[in-house]
């Protein structure tokens, strides 16, 4: 089983939209597998996405999150804030099969659905991890955990991948996510803040100091504390970049490179926080090595990729032509499904 987080400490990076790509195409090409995608982002614009867009997937988030208890990841977690230090083994009761609500999808693909309650939640959950035994912060922060063993015993399967869809700030939420996750995806956007924000992310999960003095993380400091793993760092993801002209296009590289970097420097200094793939293969030695396997670019595909997480279809599925959404019109032109298909494809294909 591998659990793959998908987060950047800076929101309008594409966290949701890739979550839903990348799970959408994974289950396509592996059929083999079922694939669990959890939303824990209270906007649960991912599940928007995977249960059919901004009107189909927003009436089935309705749906759900109104039924007692709700079939949510706010239902789960209001069993584990009953119990919080005894594992409820109900995890498998808020699954949701998304191919029953939109057909777009491949049927492999299943999903714990996102809910705005998970805000209101977050004082109790941080409650519990400051009350109860002395390691009742560890406890919590293997919730998520439970929750993904809990599906795999319902399915009988040892052999299932999970995508986690994180909130931009490092809330409890988030960091329930970072603990429950074995590789980590940093998506980001070509601007000079998702530099400070890929900083961020290596600051606060990591411990690594961005200046002299830096207090760590009190996250980084629990984890050491009571020897929990880390997720590996799998892949940086410059996603939707633009393709506009010349100048623009420059500007972008500089920003990818910069963030390269940084990346870069890290791995130098520690090797052991990412995860080398594919398996067995040699870990990277040069600049040009690390990067041919930790970074991925997506391309922008432009109103293609509007209409694809408007309509629910995935970008690997959406065809050429007009489409309808929200009583608007919207042509899809073959040149934009070219810029960003063959990404999505190279990227899914190097996923464990």
């Amino acid at each position: 089983m591998a659990i793959y987080a998908l987060w950047n400490n800076k929101g309008g990076v594409g966290k949701s939209y890739l979550t839903f790509q990348i799970a959408a195409e994974y289950a396509r090409t592996h059929r083999d597998q079922r694939v669990l995608v959890i939303d824990l982002c209270p906007q649960a614009n991912a599940s928007s996405m995977l249960l059919g867009g901004i009107e189909a997937g927003e009436a089935a988030i309705e749906n759900l999150s109104g039924m007692t208890p709700p079939r949510t990841i706010a239902g789960y977690i209001a069993d584990r804030i009953v119990s919080p230090y005894v594992d409820t083994h109900s995890g498998a009761n808020y699954l949701t099969h998304v191919r029953n609500i939109n057909g777009y999808v491949p049927d492999n693909l299943y999903l714990i659905c996102g809910d705005e309650e998970l805000e209101m939640q977050a004082a109790r959950i941080q409650l519990a991890c400051a009350a109860g035994p002395n390691n009742a912060w560890q406890i919590v922060h293997t919730w998520i955990r439970n929750l993904t063993e809990d599906v795999r015993r319902s399915w009988n399967q040892d052999d299932i991948t999970v995508f986690i869809d994180c909130n931009p700030s490092f809330t409890i939420y988030t960091e329930l996510a970072i603990s429950a996750a074995d590789r980590l995806i940093i998506p980001f956007s070509a601007d000079g803040s998702s530099k400070r924000a890929v900083r961020s992310v290596l600051s606060l999960v990591y411990g690594i100091l961005r200046r002299p003095g830096q207090p760590q993380s009190q996250f980084f400091r629990n984890t050491q504390q009571y020897r929990m793993a880390l997720p590996l760092i799998y892949t940086y993801v410059g996603n939707r970049l633009t393709q506009m002209n010349n100048s623009s296009a420059s500007a972008f590289r500089n920003v990818v490179l910069e963030i390269f970097a940084e990346v870069y420097r890290v791995y130098q200094a520690n090797p052991g926080l990412f995860a080398v793939h594919p398996g067995g293969s040699p870990a990277p030695t040069n600049r040009q090595s690390f990067r041919a396997m930790f970074e991925e670019q997506i391309n922008d595909a432009n109103t293609a990729s509007v209409v694809s997480g408007a309509l629910g279809i995935p970008m690997c599925s959406l065809t050429a032509g007009t489409k309808r959404f929200a009583g608007r019109s919207a042509h899809v032109n073959q040149s934009q499904l070219d810029r960003q298909q063959p990404n999505l494809r190279t990227f899914v294909a190097t996923i464990e």
